[in-house]
């Protein structure tokens, strides 16, 4: 199976042609496509690790939609102190499909 592990936002992912995943937000119209060229590692039946990145190889991503994650909500209560913080947020992401992995 040929994957690759790209860096996109400080965060690292192990994608495969035809998957899907939620990346963090960035400005691209829904059918576009972008190439993610911070790829550390490809695997295409031997595997190629970079220092840090691979050199030539790249990902092309499809963007497929725009939206808000769930509400993750932030509690914190101090006990015996009548002292509680509630606070919430909806994480923005774009949606992509992973459309080829080439190095």
């Amino acid at each position: 199976m040929k994957y690759a592990i790209i860096k996109n936002g400080g965060k690292q992912y192990k994608v495969s042609e035809g998957q899907y995943l939620n990346l963090d937000h960035f400005a691209a119209q829904p059918k576009s496509t972008v190439e993610v060229t911070e790829v550390l590692a490809v695997n295409d039946g031997e595997v190629k690790v970079g220092a840090p990145f691979v050199k030539g190889a790249k990902v092309v991503l499809e963007v497929v939609t725009e939206g808000k994650d769930k509400k993750v909500v932030i509690y914190k209560k101090r006990r015996r102190k009548d002292s509680k913080l509630k606070r919430g947020f909806r994480r923005q992401y774009t949606r992509v499909k992973v459309v080829s992995i080439a190095g």
